[in-house]
């Protein structure tokens, strides 16, 4: 067998991200790309490892129950959505699995019994889109990246995002190309515009910012004009400063160039104001959801004192506060702590307290002064939580520790060593925040067996 080589193969499972899964006649594993588990289809294989295959599914002779006519005129090729061709019951299913896998493989936790919650809608859920831009001045582009390549698939709209994001693109691009503005080369490091940046909330309300390689933006007033007459909705435009020559997309200076820098989202009854560079989960109802959980897990009494470590601008602690005697939340992001401690202040919670720093090492600091929680609550980046993190964590011996996580690889690592430290894993749910793609989160509640 060789490279374009076309096989026929039986797809014996997916993956969580729509890969099928076949064996090759000698016995590699082969990853094929548009199958699904029980398809027989020819396979077109386009890389051939010592161990492994990678192939693309060119002609089915069986649908699995699971598939579904994709609704997207972009799938598969603009790389934001893996899963539109299999229904969202068989997409739950495979998420279930994959968290269910990674703690068995990763974690040695056996046949652990939880539940996985679906999304009401797949659709229209995302409050934040961030496009690259490229493309020529006379030809811009702005859209997505294809699957692994820095090729932008031109989109028109994305199902998963709010409608008036669409409109902003078309006015966008319409101004570019009557401007002459060039797009930025990550080649060459030439032209202006990098990446668009929309973020929208329950209200339908629209937040534009304009990622640039350089210190102003050329005609501002007339794409301020030609935004406010085509996005009824709009509330600020802001022009980003990014002249790094990396793959960073937020920079280093913001200007608001009309109406506000910010928009107001209430979530779980508190309201939180979400500038530009903020982290807030992208699926609301979704998230209310997931935090839900954690509370419920976390299971705070008036007397007790919550940590919340990677605590972002303070939205899980503060759904919390009002069950606890006292919150403390860390954050190695200053901007984040600020606007923590600002919603803290806007909602009237008086009882929360927000450090600067990492977390391990905050929390070392905090267990050297005695200040230590009853409840820690993680929500870390997708890396999981750092072993200094982790073992301050331990070394606190809190009763309860609840675990968000957005990567269950990373869950399970982690759940290994807080098992092998004395926490039990005594809860465990999957939330649905990322319909339609790969992602998944889930919480956990670890026990301290005293």
């Amino acid at each position: 067998m060789k490279k374009n080589d076309i096989v026929q193969l039986h797809i014996a499972r997916h993956t969580h991200d729509g890969q099928g899964i076949a064996h090759l006649p000698d016995g590699r594993v082969c990853f094929v790309s548009g199958a699904l588990a029980g398809e027989d289809t020819a396979v077109k294989l386009l890389k051939l490892g010592k161990r492994a295959a990678w192939g693309l599914a060119v002609a089915r002779k069986s649908d699995a129950s699971e598939r579904t006519p994709p609704d997207c005129p972009y799938f598969p090729k603009c790389g934001g959505c893996q899963l539109r061709h299999m229904s969202y019951e068989g997409e739950l299913a495979a998420k279930k699995q994959h968290v269910a896998d990674a703690l068995h493989r990763i974690g040695g936790f056996e046949a652990l019994d939880f539940v996985i919650f679906g999304a009401h809608h797949t659709n229209g859920y995302r409050n934040k889109a961030i496009f690259p831009i490229g493309g020529t001045a006379e030809a811009p582009q702005i859209g997505f990246y294809r699957a692994r390549s820095h090729q932008i698939v031109d989109v028109n709209f994305c199902l998963l995002q709010h409608p008036a994001v669409a409109l902003v693109r078309q006015v966008i691009l319409a101004w570019m190309t009557l401007h002459a503005v060039a797009p930025y080369d990550e080649r060459t490091h030439h032209g202006l515009l990098r990446h668009l940046l929309v973020r929208t909330n329950q209200s339908g309300e629209v937040l534009v910012c304009l990622l640039a390689n350089g210190k102003r933006l050329p005609h501002a007033d007339t794409l301020c004009a030609a935004l406010c007459e085509s996005v009824p909705l709009l509330r600020g435009v802001v022009f980003g400063q990014n002249t790094r020559q990396d793959n960073v997309i937020l920079g280093e200076r913001f200007e608001t160039l009309w109406g506000d820098d910010a928009l107001t989202e209430t979530l779980s009854g508190l309201m939180y104001r979400i500038g530009i560079d903020a982290f807030f989960q992208i699926n609301h109802s979704q998230t209310e959801r997931l935090y839900a959980i954690a509370a419920d897990y976390a299971a705070l009494t008036s007397g007790e004192t919550l940590l919340d470590l990677y605590c972002g601008v303070g939205s899980i602690g503060l759904t919390m506060a009002n069950k606890a005697a006292r919150l403390i939340g860390v954050e190695v992001v200053e901007q984040a702590v600020l606007n923590a401690r600002e919603n803290a202040r806007s909602n009237g919670v008086e009882n929360a307290h927000f450090l600067c720093g990492d977390a391990g090492e905050v929390a070392a600091a905090l267990l050297l002064k005695k200040s230590t929680p009853n409840v820690i609550v993680f929500d870390p980046p997708r890396k999981g939580l750092s072993l200094e993190a982790l073992e301050a964590a331990v070394s606190m011996q809190p009763d309860r520790m609840v675990y968000v996580s957005c990567d269950p690889a990373t869950f399970a690592r982690d759940a290994k060593l807080l098992a092998d430290r004395g926490y039990r894993l005594t809860n465990l749910a999957a939330v649905d925040l990322f319909p339609r793609t790969k992602h998944v989160e889930c919480v956990g509640r670890f026990v301290h067996l005293s």
